[in-house]
C-alpha cells in the first residue's frame, strides 16, 4: 500500500481536520515527482519512435514491417504511461486542493463553510476537489471554485450577515438599516 492509499485511506476514515498540511505536501512533492518521471519517460519514448520511424525510410519492406511493430509496442506503452499519467495528474490535484484547503482552515471557518465541506462524503469530494484548480488564487477566489464546486451559495452566510447587521443597527439606532 503506497503512501496516496494510506493518505486517501486515513482521509476516508478520519475528518478533514485530521490531516497535517505537512503530510499533504509531502505527499503533493511525491506525486509531483512521479508526475515528472513519467513525463520523461514519455519524451524517452516518443524520441525512440521518432528515430525507429527515420530508421523505416528507405529500408527494405521486411525491416520497416519490423521497425512498424516495434513502433506500435512503443505507442502503446506510451499511451499506459499516458493513463499513469492522468491518474497521478488527479491526485495531485487532489492533493494540491485539499493542501489549500487546509491552509485556508481558519477562514473557512471563520464564514461557516468548513462545516458543509467537512460533512461532504469523502468520495464526492476527491472527485471533486480532483477536476479542479485551486492553486494561484486568492482567498475569495478559492472560496468561490469551493461554492461551484459543491453548489454552496456565499447568499446564504451574507443573509446571515445581514441579519445580524439589521439587528445590530436596531439596537444602536433603534430602527433597521
Amino acid at each position: 500500500m503506497g503512501l496516496w492509499d494510506s493518505l486517501l485511506g486515513r482521509f476516508q476514515k478520519n475528518p478533514l481536520e485530521k490531516l497535517s498540511i505537512r503530510d499533504l505536501e509531502g505527499e503533493r512533492i511525491r506525486l509531483k515527482s512521479k508526475l515528472d518521471r513519467i513525463k520523461k519517460e514519455i519524451k524517452s519514448l516518443d524520441k525512440q519512435k521518432r528515430q525507429l520511424f527515420k530508421e523505416g525510410i528507405g529500408a527494405d519492406t521486411l525491416t520497416k514491417k519490423m521497425l512498424a511493430q516495434d513502433i506500435k509496442s512503443i505507442e502503446m506503452e506510451m499511451r499506459l504511461k499516458y493513463r499513469s499519467f492522468q491518474t497521478y495528474q488527479k491526485q495531485f490535484n487532489f492533493v494540491n486542493n485539499l493542501l489549500i484547503v487546509k491552509k485556508y482552515e481558519k477562514e473557512l471557518k471563520n464564514i461557516g463553510m468548513w462545516n458543509k465541506i467537512k460533512s461532504i462524503p469523502p468520495e464526492l469530494l476527491e472527485a471533486k476537489l480532483s477536476d479542479i484548480i485551486l492553486d494561484g488564487k486568492e482567498f475569495d477566489q478559492t472560496v468561490e471554485n469551493l461554492n461551484k464546486v459543491f453548489e454552496m451559495r456565499m447568499d446564504e452566510f451574507e443573509e446571515e450577515g445581514d441579519e445580524v447587521e439589521k439587528k445590530l443597527f436596531e439596537a444602536w439606532c433603534g430602527k433597521p438599516k
